[in-house]
């Protein structure tokens, strides 16, 4: 376990658990968007930073189109499941320009920030509450006109 991930691990414990289910979903569908549009800005200066962008951004849409959240497709991925994926991508992306072979560029700082700033959504993220399930559809009752 590298120094980065041990650090990113008691940030973790320690953060505050305000994003919801919902919200972690818009964030995700955000992050994917990111790595996808980063694929395309590398697509001609760095082509194995593109090609790890793209990895990411499928990997990340992927698995949010799967999870078990509101704006989940095809619910097959438990949220608190998800949120263990979630840490081994965060701490995954500062092995990424390594094993890509584009260690040292300005690319590689991309997905070195992107290990803290997914480690810091995945530690603010409430994976185990009520609200982190996907809710029931309510029925909205019908009020008849007398009862106004």
């Amino acid at each position: 376990m590298s120094l980065a991930t041990a650090a990113l691990g008691q940030v973790e414990k320690r953060l505050p658990k305000v994003i919801d289910a919902r919200t972690h979903g818009i964030i995700d569908y955000c992050h994917a968007a990111f790595f996808f549009g980063m694929a395309i800005f590398c697509a001609r200066r760095n082509r194995r930073a593109a090609t790890a962008a793209l990895a990411t951004g499928a990997f990340i849409f992927a698995e949010s189109l799967l999870t078990d959240y509101p704006l989940g497709a095809k619910k097959v991925i438990p949220f608190a499941t998800r949120g263990r994926m979630d840490s081994g991508l965060a701490a995954s992306s500062f092995m990424v320009p390594r094993l890509f072979g584009f260690s040292g560029t300005a690319e590689a700082q991309v997905f070195r920030m992107n290990g803290f700033i997914d480690g810091m959504v995945v530690g603010m993220t409430d994976w185990n509450s009520e609200r982190a399930h996907t809710p029931e559809p309510t029925k909205l009752r019908q009020i008849d006109a007398r009862e106004i």
